[in-house]
């Protein structure tokens, strides 16, 4: 099948990375974790990114990568460059019959180097991957929801999209059940999860909510991130009464795929702001393949082939095809009125 050597080193290289961000999470279990240059959550984004960009040019070498970090922080300190690879290591030493596929890392430099060959520009033509080594900083740093995501992009489609939800239930029926979710999609050939701990994938499908009515939101935690207040408002239009769902990261992409919920506005709270391509790239395949439609706040097509950034689009919106059109409707009345 098409992209199936991509969507499996793909799927290697998100599991081995979900692995290290969990190995820094808990071991950071309780205590606050904070952002700065040499914090847990500083150190597993280079980690997650470096595992990950090694496994691509191991496999993939003329592909290049759009990613979040460099390594100009690493090479100026010893002890967070020594930090970063020994949780490198680990990672790669403890996933069984990973390397005959994705390869390893040798050597502290070979670490340094993968993680700088995230420093593609983007653009329309040709292959390219776009990488966010650990989506939802808040989420990790508040011990919730985050994600590692990894997108193939062809002549600036997605193609091939793979998410790690390491926090996500396995059964959303279940949420004290087992954690840890691998989400993926292939272009025309729908979408997958499976848990971390299997390889066995089952398909997903958003859920049959034929009315709005019936819908739940699905939004961001943060405030900064989204207009919750306008979003409430679009709530009250479409007649929805139920409490939103507040996560951080692309899991949000990923709970309304398999039917957790139904619709997910990210609307701009500055007219400058411009999207990350990383930040959607995965979700924006995951929830087409599941039956789902993604576009800005205006029902354009999300761009990804003007760079790093989404600058050609304004807001997100996702939602089932059946309800999609009439969010958007929704969208367009109240933020006309502001």
């Amino acid at each position: 099948m098409a992209y199936a050597a991509e969507r499996k080193v793909a799927e290697l290289a998100v599991q081995r990375a979900c692995r290290l961000a969990v190995a820094v999470a808990d071991s950071n279990k309780n205590s606050t974790i904070t952002k700065d240059d040499s914090s847990p959550v500083t150190v597993a984004d280079f980690g997650c990114q470096a595992t990950i960009i090694a496994a691509i040019k191991n496999c993939f070498s003329e592909d290049p990568v759009v990613g979040e970090e460099d390594s100009d922080a690493l090479r100026s300190k010893d002890s967070l460059r020594e930090r970063v690879w020994s949780l490198v290591q680990d990672a790669v030493n403890s996933g069984s019959g990973e390397t005959e596929t994705i390869g390893e890392l040798t050597t502290s430099e070979a670490m340094l180097d993968a993680i700088d060959a995230g420093n593609y520009e983007g653009g329309n033509k040709g292959r390219m991957w776009a990488l966010d080594p650990i989506d939802g900083t808040k989420g990790f740093i508040r011990h919730g929801q985050y994600a590692v995501c990894l997108a193939l992009l062809v002549d600036s489609e997605v193609v091939v999209g793979v998410i790690g939800c390491p926090n996500l239930p396995v059964d959303p029926s279940n949420p004290e059940g087992e954690t840890g979710v691998i989400f993926s999609a292939v272009k025309g050939q729908g979408a997958f999860q499976r848990a971390l701990s299997s390889d066995v994938a089952t398909p997903i499908s958003f859920s049959d909510v034929q009315s709005t009515e019936d819908a739940v939101f699905c939004e961001s935690v943060e405030s900064g991130h989204s207009a919750h207040g306008t979003q409430s408002k679009i709530a009250e239009l479409l007649n929805i009464s139920k409490p939103s769902v507040r996560m951080d990261s692309q899991a949000k992409y990923c709970s309304i795929a398999r039917g957790d919920g139904d619709i997910y506005l990210r609307l701009p709270v500055s007219d400058t702001y411009q999207e990350k391509i990383w930040d959607h790239a995965s979700g924006n395949l995951l929830v087409s393949e599941a039956g789902g439609k993604v576009t800005d706040m205006f029902g354009n097509d999300l761009n990804f082939g003007v760079g790093r950034t989404l600058k050609n689009n304004k807001g997100v919106i996702a939602a089932s095809n059946l309800l999609h059109q009439k969010v958007i409707d929704a969208v367009k009345q109240i933020t006309s009125q502001n």
